[in-house]
């Protein structure tokens, strides 16, 4: 129930300070503040323009090994719990990420060119 009312706590708060920004906030838009910027430098990337399958390709692998490390946090929050079983287990699949770590490097999948 404490976790319930946090998050409604979070989600009302979150939600009023929004509209009061659209509420009270200036309003004073011009064709600067309408272009696109990076890292407060206009942008050149245009419409047509184009990623590279590589970029996501390494983005997937990301969130791929990024996610399967995830997994491992609650075993080695409970490890005691779960006995010898689940060691062998996190080991096993430790290993498995490493093997298609290796193979993912050696098929030449991390290299940006």
């Amino acid at each position: 129930m404490p976790a319930v009312v946090f998050l409604v706590i979070g989600i009302g708060v979150g939600t009023a300070l929004t509209m009061l920004n659209g509420i009270l906030g200036p309003k004073r838009p011009n064709k600067a503040k309408s272009e696109p910027y990076e890292c407060g430098l206009p942008s050149e990337v245009r419409k047509s323009f184009r990623f590279g399958i590589s970029f996501y390709l390494i983005a997937m692998l990301f969130i791929l090994f990024d996610i399967e490390v995830v997994f491992l946090y609650p075993v080695a929050l409970q490890l005691d719990a779960f006995g010898v079983f689940a060691l062998v287990e996190t080991i096993v699949f430790v290993v498995l990420l490493l093997v298609a770590l290796v193979f993912v490097w050696r098929r030449g999948a991390l290299e940006w060119s």
